[in-house]
């Protein structure tokens, strides 16, 4: 596995320490949103400034080391499964994100049926539903003899 540092040189970005905790809290936590990579960068560099985070996610995003996501309705999430085309399912009531392998073949896995002259790279494919945890939460608050 690569370093965060040899990641951020990699890409010609000089290594910082809010850039190394920035990839830290997003490698450990996959998939959350600005305030809580704020919340969890402080916890290593305790005088980060919330401009500092979103620079630091800007320039990540934009260099291709850090993917930002955006379910419709919902506040950017970031991660640093990058390149691969994998997708995302939803849970409609508790926010959870979670990976899903690309669903046919290799990237882009889904092919548009009229491309319009476009040379197509990648698909993005978000699955919408209820999480384990949430369906049996769901099922305890029913009243007996409803199905």
């Amino acid at each position: 596995m690569t370093s965060s540092e040899d990641q951020l040189r990699a890409v010609s970005l000089r290594v910082t320490r809010p850039r190394l905790a920035v990839l830290a809290a997003l490698r450990d936590h996959p998939h959350v949103d600005t305030d809580t990579v704020i919340t969890l960068v402080r916890g290593d560099l305790p005088t980060v400034s919330h401009q500092a985070v979103y620079d630091v996610l800007r320039v990540l995003t934009d260099t291709g080391l850090v993917r930002r996501i955006q379910p419709a309705g919902a506040t950017a999430r970031y991660e640093t499964r990058v390149g691969d085309n994998h997708h995302h399912l939803v849970c409609r009531t508790c926010a959870t994100i979670v990976d899903v392998p690309c669903t046919v073949g290799e990237a882009p896995c889904l092919t548009a049926p009229d491309g319009h002259g476009f040379a197509v790279d990648e698909a993005e494919v978000v699955f919408w539903g209820v999480c384990p945890d949430c369906a049996a939460t769901r099922t305890a608050k029913e009243p007996e003899g409803i199905s």
